[in-house]
């Protein structure tokens, strides 16, 4: 579970907030190996260096920051630069990916997530780092040998065991551990498992947009194993791409981050939809706002405009060694797990039966009602569709395939050939079962309805709802069988 943190600059004439203890930032001066890459590549006239203002970034005055001239694009970019000094700096160095993993070589550094209301410390974001003076220190190269290595997995299980083993020895109130999508579809180490069990404190789980969109059924399992241990779910970049907003109603995370980028343009329609959005499905489920990237006092302003309740950023701390910072826990800090919720166990029609939502009609009827929730899908819905009968499958797929060239996210389960699947939708094989079920839900921020159906001859019965709890039931129900 990666800690990518975002570097950025705190502004120089920002005072922090006197009720607020920021830690002092930590500078390095260049290791050894790293002032002998910056040596030979200055004396092959490949770089250009500029002192950093050591005033605005609070480091060293003898730090440089390099670029390799020959790595400069025609539109004034660096492309590649990263990778050619990493590449030799790589060579000069006896730290490898390999012997990272071996070492457990990961020491990860803690950002203060604080109450926005008083701007008190109720958590902090594990950030991963490699060893320290070593080309890998930083989260960003880190894990891109680790993806070059295909040892991307072993290094985000390191990374989370890492955190919570840390955090275990101080009296953290809450500990935020990212998920790396690529890897989400695996299953927990035993140790991880085993720490999340003992751990003296909730963490929270953060992961992004991306995971819901190649791994959406992998994502329920593991926010089920997470919630098993009395823990919680974040859903990060809230508002960074359609996908997550339309997702947002159906996992139902104990914490919502917003995209830094809302804090920067509070005012634009776009950022007033979105925090209209995620402000109700909070209201509705009792999750907590986050707002990422506060940096200066007009950004605390806007989050708290835009509703968020904590907040995060070098306006409150930068990311640093845990011994260095002290907790106030927020009263009723964030909402009690909830166990087996996300996997519920029947199928859709059965789930609106226990309800004695079912009621007898005719196939029109239910073509009918079927056709107006298909009408109101909009682009942020998620469309989930399970049908047991081939013939009903194959009548439904012109207009899910139509439907994927706007909707979040399309999903199908039926027992098709995969090839006469059409294209943006994700689809799973689902056997013939003894009784025919059709099942079509929509999941919105503004919107929730579902049709399903049971054909027990000679008498069909149906239901339409549109409560939202029972539609995001459904749905799970449907999610967990796509593919992981």
């Amino acid at each position: 579970m990666q800690a990518q943190d975002r570097p950025s600059v705190p502004p120089a004439a920002t005072a922090p907030s006197p009720s607020v203890s920021i830690p002092a930032q930590t500078s390095l001066r260049p290791s050894s190996f790293r002032s002998r890459v910056t040596r030979t590549l200055a004396s092959r006239n490949v770089l250009r260096a500029r002192r950093t203002d050591a005033a605005a970034v609070g480091l060293e005055d003898d730090t440089v920051e390099v670029t390799p001239l020959g790595m400069l694009d025609p539109f004034g970019g660096a492309a590649g630069t990263r990778a050619a000094v990493l590449e030799l700096a790589l060579r000069e160095s006896s730290w490898t990916i390999e012997r990272i993993l071996a070492e457990r070589a990961v020491e990860p550094l803690f950002q203060p997530i604080v109450e926005l209301r008083d701007l008190h410390p109720v958590g902090v974001e594990a950030l991963a780092r490699g060893p320290v003076g070593s080309p890998l220190w930083r989260a960003r190269e880190l894990f891109a040998a680790a993806e070059s290595a295909g040892r991307l997995a072993d290094l985000d299980t390191l990374c989370a065991e890492r955190a919570l083993e840390t955090a275990a020895a101080f009296d953290v109130p809450l500990l935020f551990v990212n998920a790396e999508p690529a890897v989400v579809d695996l299953p927990l180490s035993e140790r991880l498992h085993h720490l999340m069990a003992n751990a003296p404190f909730r963490m929270v789980l953060e992961y992004t947009e991306r995971a819901l969109s190649t791994h959406p059924a992998a994502l329920l399992q593991l926010a089920a194993a997470v919630q098993s241990h009395g823990h919680c779910l974040a859903l990060d970049d809230v508002g960074a791409d359609p996908m997550s907003l339309a997702f947002l109603p159906l996992l139902e995370p104990e914490v919502v981050k917003l995209d830094l980028q809302l804090l920067r343009d509070p005012h634009a329609p776009r950022t007033v939809e979105l925090v209209a959005a995620v402000n109700a499905v909070a209201e509705q489920t009792g999750a907590t706002i986050v707002a990422e990237g506060i940096e200066t006092p007009q950004d605390l302003a806007n989050a708290r405009a835009l509703g968020a309740h904590w907040g995060q950023g070098l306006l409150f701390g930068g990311p640093a060694p845990l011994p260095g910072q002290t907790f106030t826990p927020a009263p009723g800090a964030l909402r009690s797990s909830r166990p087996g919720h996300h996997l519920p166990a029947g199928t859709p029609f059965e789930a609106a039966a226990r309800r004695g939502r079912s009621r007898p009609a005719t196939a029109e009827l239910f073509a009918a009602h079927l056709e107006h929730v298909l009408r109101r899908a909009g682009d942020d819905a998620v469309v989930l569709a399970r049908c047991t009968d081939a013939d009903t499958a194959r009548s439904w797929l012109p207009s899910l395939t139509h439907l994927a060239e706007r909707a979040a996210f399309v999903g199908l389960v039926a027992p098709l050939h995969p090839a006469s699947v059409g294209p943006g939708v994700r689809f799973a094989l689902g056997g013939n079962a003894p009784v025919e079920e059709c099942a079509l839900v929509v999941v919105a921020p503004r919107y929730t309805a579902a049709v399903c159906g049971r054909n027990s001859a000679p008498v069909m019965e149906f239901a339409h709802t549109e409560d939202r709890t029972l539609v995001t039931e459904m749905a799970r129900i449907i999610l967990q069988q796509l593919p992981r």
